[in-house]
């Protein structure tokens, strides 16, 4: 049977990052890895990120996108049959960063499916800095994603005091008592910085499994809580972006802004961009996709356009 592994975690909490750092350890074990991104907006961008596991023998990579809730599970177990079909000895899938495990379990679970695979490693990822006030909906969506995990990671530790740390696990502790699920977090979340996470670390982890813990399920449409608005082929230098982004973030008019991530090209060449309201990375890459995607909740996209176009001095198009 072919092991499943699930790298879940809410919107910008960085799972392509450390799918990228799981699935190079996988490999050079030796493994024959395939990774499924897997994400219901009509532009994949973490597919791009990574894309620089391709071409190695070892890693074949498949994604979905777009499509409305049935069309996209056909085409996730299509995608599924197929890694299974490439030899594939271990499957890594990213979901979409509103995603209900659960769903996970089921699909796995339904025929042909069930005779190919089962549920392996279910890894979740967890902001450090993650927000005090959540919409209700978010914090079932941290619960759905954690309750279930075999191991739960926190990502940028490195820029997070103690205190942010510490309120992080408060806050998933109390969602967790909201939807009546048993478990709580205490040492047992890893908070190293990923930098440093040594083979042993990485090994710890591609062995934690997965547990079963009951919750409250939540009777919402995740297609009416989350949307999304996509900018194509702007250029602009990166320090009025950050000053565009702030602006977006501080304004409630936009609605509920919870990430903006995509690509740039400036004059200097490509970058990833990742921001939220605290901050904004930009991180040089090789190559890149003109879009910038606003994700969050009841969006208003008039008020989202007035920013791109009162505040860019490049060339573009908002789309």
């Amino acid at each position: 049977m072919i092991h499943a592994d699930l790298i879940t975690g809410f919107l910008g909490s960085g799972k392509t990052t450390f799918l990228k750092k799981y699935v190079r350890y996988l490999i050079d074990q030796g493994i024959h890895v395939g990774v499924l991104v897997n994400d219901y907006g009509a532009v994949n961008v973490d597919m791009l990120l990574v894309q620089e596991l391709m071409g190695n023998d070892l890693c074949d990579i498949e994604m979905v996108i777009g499509g409305d809730y049935d069309c996209h599970r056909r085409r996730f177990k299509t995608k599924l049959i197929a890694l299974a079909m490439s030899g594939c000895e271990r499957v890594v899938i990213e979901p979409s960063g509103v995603y209900d495990v659960d769903e996970f379990f089921d699909v796995l679970h339904e025929e042909p499916l069930d005779r190919w695979y089962c549920p392996g490693n279910v890894i979740a990822i967890v902001d450090a800095q993650l927000p005090e006030e959540l919409s209700q909906e978010s914090d079932y969506f941290l619960v759905s994603q954690t309750a279930d995990a075999g191991a739960v990671i926190m990502s940028r530790t490195q820029d997070a005091s103690a205190g942010e740390i510490e309120s992080t696990l408060a806050h998933l502790n109390k969602a967790m008592q909201t939807y009546n699920c048993r478990r709580r977090f205490t040492s047992d979340v890893i908070t190293k910085p990923w930098d440093e996470l040594s083979k042993e670390d990485l090994s710890t982890i591609a062995s934690c499994g997965h547990r079963s813990e009951s919750h409250v399920k939540m009777p919402f449409e995740r297609t009416n809580a989350y949307s999304t608005c996509y900018y194509m082929n702007l250029r602009i230098p990166l320090h009025e972006l950050q000053k565009i982004t702030e602006s977006i973030f501080n304004d409630p008019g936009c609605g509920n802004v919870i990430r903006i991530k995509g690509f740039m090209e400036t004059a200097d060449g490509w970058y990833d961009i990742n921001a939220s309201k605290d901050s904004m990375e930009a991180r040089p890459v090789e190559k890149g996709q003109a879009v910038i995607v606003v994700i969050g909740e009841n969006l208003k996209k008039d008020r989202l356009d007035a920013h791109w176009k009162q505040n860019r001095t490049g060339d573009g198009t908002l789309s």
